[in-house]
């Protein structure tokens, strides 16, 4: 027996896009400059927001804007490379009649910038989300809820795909079938925090979606 979807959201950072290495060099050196007290900085707020990082760790607001600024030009300079086979998959749910979306915790600033960095890949999705829609951020389900709402979507025809934490705590909480993706964290580290889990887009389509969804 197989089931079906209609409506996939996908995580940018970690899921779709290779970004990680390069934003642990940038949260190292953050580390390093404000916050030498508190070593390996840039892994302890892995997986986490800017505002939960701004809340928990600077809260002066002078310092945010210096630290924003310095991301919105390292984001501006990033090299926006896709996990492979990611864009056939896309392509091939598309193809099924599936509808697609970013949701992401980044802003618009950033995610303009990987835009014009990869524009053929964001022509695959119906819409993006992004940090300026919601106002409680992952792990609440608030995203994934706001993302259903706007297709006029059952959550049961939903699949949201994941790699971090929060993220996988934010898809599970809405209700929705959630897809981790092993790229930051090894499929064991995954257990139990989500409802299926891959290693590689090149090995899935549409079909084994669908077949998951009746396990």
């Amino acid at each position: 027996m197989t089931g079906s979807f209609k409506y996939a959201f996908f995580d940018f950072d970690g899921t779709v896009c290779d970004t990680e290495g390069q934003y642990t060099l940038f949260w190292g050196e953050i580390g390093r400059k404000y916050l030498p007290e508190v070593p390996g900085f840039e892994h302890i707020i892995k997986g986490t927001t800017l505002k939960q990082v701004f809340e928990r760790y600077f809260p002066d607001k002078k310092l945010q804007k210096t630290i924003e600024e310095a991301l919105d030009e390292f984001e501006g300079n990033m090299n926006y490379k896709l996990f492979p086979g990611v864009e056939e998959f896309i392509a091939n749910i598309k193809s099924q009649g599936v509808k697609c979306a970013i949701v992401t915790s980044s802003n618009l600033i950033k995610m303009a910038s990987a835009r014009k960095s990869i524009p053929e890949f964001f022509a695959l999705f119906d819409r993006v989300f992004t940090a300026e829609d919601f106002t409680a951020s992952k792990p609440a389900p608030d995203c994934y809820l706001y993302a259903a709402r706007t297709f006029n979507a059952n959550l049961k025809d939903c699949v949201v795909f994941e790699d971090a934490y929060n993220g996988l705590e934010a898809g599970m909480a809405s209700g929705i079938f959630t897809v981790g993706i092993a790229s930051g964290h090894s499929p064991e580290e995954l257990e139990n925090k989500c409802n299926y889990i891959i290693t590689d887009y090149s090995t899935i389509d549409y079909n084994t979606i669908a077949k998951a969804l009746t396990r």
